[in-house]
C-alpha cells in the first residue's frame, strides 16, 4: 500500500471519528431543546420562563394582563387593563414593561403608549409616555426618585376596597412611592418643556418654548410661586 493511500485512509478515519464525536456531543443537547416553527399563531398570552420555572416575560392582551408579580407571586394591580409586554428580573419580580392601546368612543379619541424601567422591588424610575384624551395630547420622558423600601404588598392586596384605596392614597401622598424629578417633553398646550423638581416632587425650575417660539425660564419656590422669570426681549 502506497504512502499516499495510507495517508488518505488515516485522514478519512480521523474525519469519521471527529464527525462521530460531534454527533455524540450534539445529540443530547439537541434532544433537550424542542424547537417548533410556526408560520402564524393566535394566542392571548405567552409566558417566557427560565428552566426552573421563573417567569421572565409575558406578552398578553388586555384581558389576560397579569397583576403585580413579586417573586413569582401575583398581587392585584390597580387600573392595569392594557395589552403589552412585561419584563421580570432574575427573581421573578416585575421590573419594566411596554404597554399600548387606543380607541375612538363616540367623539373621544384616546391613545397611549408606555415604556418603563423599574427600580428593584419598586415602581418605574424611567418612563417614556404618550397619551391622548379628549383632544389633550402629551408626550415625554420622566425620571422618578423612588424610596429604598419595597412596594408595600399588604396595601396592594387590599386595593379596590374602601380601606385599601384609602391606605394607598395616604401612602402616595406621604411619598411612599416617591416623586417625579425630571420631565422632558411636549405639554398639552403644545409647548416644549423641561421641568425639574425637588426631592418632594415640587417643581423648582421650568424651561419652556411655546408653539409660537417664545422661550422662557422660570424659578419657583416651595409653594410653586415663580420667584424669577427670564424671557426673550
Amino acid at each position: 500500500m502506497s504512502v499516499f493511500v495510507r495517508k488518505n485512509l488515516v485522514f478519512m478515519w480521523l474525519t469519521t471519528i471527529s464527525m462521530f464525536l460531534c454527533v455524540v456531543a450534539w445529540g443530547p443537547a439537541a434532544a433537550e431543546r424542542n424547537v417548533t416553527s410556526f408560520t402564524e399563531i393566535d394566542v392571548q398570552r405567552i409566558n417566557v420562563r427560565e428552566p426552573d420555572g421563573t417567569l421572565r416575560m409575558t406578552i398578553s392582551n388586555s384581558s389576560t394582563a397579569p397583576g403585580l408579580i413579586f417573586k413569582g407571586q401575583e398581587h392585584p394591580f390597580p387600573n392595569r387593563q392594557a395589552a403589552g409586554i412585561l419584563f421580570f428580573n432574575d427573581e421573578g419580580t416585575e421590573n419594566g414593561g411596554l404597554l399600548f392601546g387606543g380607541a375612538k368612543k363616540g367623539q373621544n379619541v384616546s391613545s397611549g403608549g408606555h415604556l418603563s424601567f423599574d427600580q428593584y422591588e419598586q415602581d418605574q424610575v424611567i418612563s417614556l409616555d404618550e397619551t391622548e384624551e379628549h383632544g389633550r395630547r402629551r408626550a415625554g420622558l420622566t425620571f422618578f426618585d423612588r424610596p429604598a423600601t419595597p412596594i408595600p404588598l399588604e396595601i396592594l392586596d387590599k386595593v379596590n376596597t374602601p380601606e385599601g384605596d384609602a391606605e394607598f392614597g395616604k401612602l402616595a401622598a406621604a411619598g411612599g412611592f416617591g416623586y417625579p424629578r425630571l420631565f422632558i417633553g411636549k405639554a398639552e398646550d403644545r409647548a416644549s418643556t423641561v421641568v425639574l423638581r425637588d426631592a418632594k416632587g415640587l417643581p423648582r425650575l421650568k424651561l419652556t418654548v411655546t408653539p409660537a417660539g417664545a422661550a422662557s425660564i422660570d424659578f419657583m419656590d416651595e409653594s410653586g410661586r415663580i420667584v424669577r422669570h427670564i424671557a426673550e426681549k
